[in-house]
């Protein structure tokens, strides 16, 4: 939807709601003194207003600050030496005045605003037809139950309204989590009847995204025959197939494929993500997809007279790096989704001498294997980063900089070596995660046979060439313990982790059992994250709205 952005624009031109349901220090923002009473009774003002509600998908999705929120502090990632915020990635002194948590809190309500703002005021839309008032407020609802699930699943039950923000508000609510849920079902049931079951327009809601969401959403509150019967509607149902190579499906030239329930659309026109803009107050921005550097190693540290920073291997920040037990998991052999989604060699780009061999252009420079090496087996003409020089034994990481990288979400389309924004699609819903909700659910509803059926369709899919026997599994090896491990495979770094540990109740046991980083500082509490501190000081109803147990 390349139009979002610029409806985003217009729209703050014509009435400000970027602020927190809850908080009187968020400056209001509107130059031009239209009212939603002006603007929103025309389909043309309306349109915008929905084109907005979608735009702060991008304050979480493909952006640094969503990934510490749901990748991060799980069993798969650690903290690489660019790493910031270890209170996210190890929970050293995970506390509400971490940076992170006003931009997420801020623009995910401020996005439940712009939805509850819209479905009050679609009725008094002169110019729609009811069948596109339904549409529109279909979509708006979807939205404000994707903003809702991120909210009460991040920060557990906190402030919770349908109704419209006019003006600031300076107090807030404490809602119990099921009242939060029973809005989403009811949110999700109304999109499921009233969207549309296709679009040309590339990244709205559709009847099959509503019902992928809502599976996601059954199988969250343990409604595993829901949970089942929806995930294995969209697979039966419509026309998503999985993509013949996992590989395929992160080629720049193949975003759109017809794996891809829901994306989040960059433009590759970077202009048009926004990345700065005056009409945006406070400084916040939305720009492109940054997922892409990330959890890229220091490659052009290896060796400089060798290896320098290019456009194919990426801008590295360094910021994560797999868990040894993450790289554990997969099976080298048989598996093509190892290398589909991590890097292991790096090739040089400098012509030049190391230990006295001569080095072409495209000799290996650096490789880091996910295996141990005897070292009298390493080669003297390139750089060997094993297992034994990255991780202790206990899964401790010995050295931070050197590592193998996650490589799905790299950008080779960028136009410049220190480019930060990236035009990749960010994938919210992808028909793999149909199967392994079909599974997971089956599993608790005492089916292994079926789970197992679903877990194996994928499984074939990852398959080496001549190794698809190799890779089916029995019903007696799942457990959810395997699931959970081929989610990691399948879904590794798609946003997803945290909330997966946390709805099967393994969020804590995993960290313990595969990552030692994170296993010094966790606590039971830290289930759900702490309330912005800014939130907590801007309300005046301190004895009501309070901060989240065990925090400060």
């Amino acid at each position: 939807m390349k139009n979002l952005l610029k409806s985003w624009a217009l729209l703050l031109i014509a009435i400000a709601t970027l602020f927190s349901a809850c908080s009187k220090k968020l400056e209001e923002y509107n130059p031009s003194n239209l009212t939603a009473t002006t603007v929103y009774t025309k389909a043309v003002g309306f349109e915008t207003l929905v084109n907005a509600a979608y735009t702060y998908t991008r304050f979480w999705y493909g952006k640094e600050e969503g990934y510490l929120a749901s990748e991060m502090g799980t069993d798969i990632w650690t903290s690489g030496t660019g790493d910031p915020y270890p209170m996210f990635t190890q929970y050293i002194n995970l506390q509400g005045t971490a940076d992170p948590l006003p931009l997420l809190w801020n623009n995910l309500y401020a996005g439940v605003n712009l939805c509850n703002t819209g479905i009050a005021q679609i009725a008094a839309v002169t110019d729609y037809t009811a069948a596109q008032k339904l549409n529109r407020e279909a979509e708006l609802r979807f939205l404000r139950a994707f903003y809702y699930w991120h909210i009460v699943e991040t920060w557990g039950g906190v402030n919770f309204t349908t109704k419209p923000t006019a003006g600031a508000n300076t107090e807030a609510n404490k809602t119990p989590v099921e009242t939060f849920y029973k809005q989403i079902f009811e949110d999700l049931t109304f999109a499921v009847a009233n969207l549309t079951p296709t679009t040309t327009d590339y990244g709205r809601a559709t009847v099959p995204v509503a019902k992928a969401f809502l599976a996601r959403m059954y199988l969250t509150r343990g409604m595993n025959a829901d949970a089942f019967n929806m995930a294995d509607d969209v697979i039966k149902n419509y026309s998503y197939v999985l993509q013949p190579k996992y590989a395929d499906l992160w080629n720049m030239g193949n975003l759109k494929n017809k794996e891809v329930i829901w994306a989040i659309d960059y433009s590759t026109n970077l202009a048009n993500n926004d990345l700065t803009s005056a009409t945006y107050p406070n400084g916040h921005y939305r720009g492109s997809n940054n997922g892409h550097l990330l959890y890229l190693m220091v490659y052009d540290q290896v060796n400089s007279s060798l290896l320098v920073r290019d456009i194919p291997n990426g801008r590295p920040f360094n910021r994560y790096m797999p868990t040894l037990a993450y790289l554990n998991m997969f099976d080298q052999q048989n598996d093509s989704r190892y290398a589909g989604s991590f890097q292991s060699v790096w090739y040089a780009n400098k012509a030049g001498t190391y230990n006295g061999n001569a080095v072409k252009v495209g000799d290996t420079v650096c490789y880091t294997p996910n295996a141990t090496i005897p070292a009298a087996s390493q080669s003297s003409k390139y750089v060997t980063y094993d297992l034994s020089k990255v991780y202790k034994s206990n899964g401790v990481p010995i050295q931070r900089k050197f590592y193998v990288s996650l490589s799905k979400f790299k950008d080779s389309t960028r136009a410049s070596v220190a480019e930060a924004q990236s035009a990749r699609d960010v994938f919210v819903i992808r028909l793999a995660e149909m199967y392994l909700i079909a599974a997971e659910a089956k599993l608790n509803l005492g089916d292994p046979g079926t789970a197992a059926t679903y877990i194996n369709v994928l499984r074939t899919r990852a398959a080496k060439p001549g190794h698809i026997a190799e890779m089916q599994i029995t019903p007696a090896q799942v457990t959810l313990d395997f699931i959970l491990d081929e989610r990691a495979r399948e879904l590794g770094g798609e946003q997803l982790r945290w909330f997966d540990l946390k709805r099967t109740g393994k969020l804590a046991s995993r960290i313990q059992a595969m990552n030692p980083d994170a296993a010094a500082n966790f606590k039971p509490y830290e289930l759900v994250r702490p309330i912005p501190q800014g939130q907590i000081d801007a309300v005046t109803n301190k004895d009501v709205f309070k901060q989240n147990p065990g925090y400060n």
